[in-house]
């Protein structure tokens, strides 16, 4: 990997993790904190695509997997952090 395909990630896993904290809580979180949403978000999405037998190909289908996977991501993580807050 060059440091090309580095901010290219980097951009995809902002833009990934924007949109589904937009989706998710009607803001952003951070820069920091979209990247790491939307490269975790790709991670789930890819994972639950391959096992579901999903293929979607191009930039827009892998972004649209990104998305879904970081939703799914932040709506865990809320439960959970909501669930521990609670107690």
């Amino acid at each position: 990997m060059n440091g090309h395909d580095l901010i290219w990630y980097l951009i995809v896993g902002l833009l990934t993790g924007w949109l589904a904290s937009l989706l998710v809580q009607g803001r952003g979180m951070g820069i920091i904190r979209d990247i790491a949403v939307g490269i975790v978000g790709a991670l789930i999405g890819g994972y639950l695509a391959g096992q579901l037998d999903i293929h979607i190909g191009g930039f827009f289908g892998a972004l649209a997997m990104a998305v879904i996977g970081a939703v799914l991501f932040l709506v865990v993580l809320r439960a959970f952090v909501f669930s521990r807050a609670r107690k």
